[in-house]
């Protein structure tokens, strides 16, 4: 697990976290929710690619850190939701 944590760019996981919340906010059409991961992959490989140089590991690193975009998204949001659920119960 800690050779993936190597691999995550904080400004293209900032930046991907923005951009899927966006799309997932805004855009209305319920099929997005099925893409959100696989663009945040690709925009996070660009990303990537684009600040650090075209190369393998830089690609494999963007697109990597896209999706951990869509993780920790999912992450803060069951966080939020269990924090909710306990501020209902008091």
């Amino acid at each position: 697990m800690t050779d993936i944590t190597n691999y995550i760019q904080p400004v293209a996981l900032m930046a991907c976290l923005v951009v899927g919340y966006c799309l997932k906010h805004i855009v209305t059409n319920e099929r997005v929710n099925d893409w959100i991961p696989t663009i945040m992959a690709c925009l996070g490989c660009a990303l990537t690619l684009w600040a650090a140089g075209p190369t393998l590991e830089n690609g494999v690193a963007g697109a990597v850190t896209g999706l951990a975009s869509t993780g920790l998204h999912q992450a803060f949001k069951r966080a939020i939701e269990g924090l909710d659920k306990d501020r209902q119960s008091d």
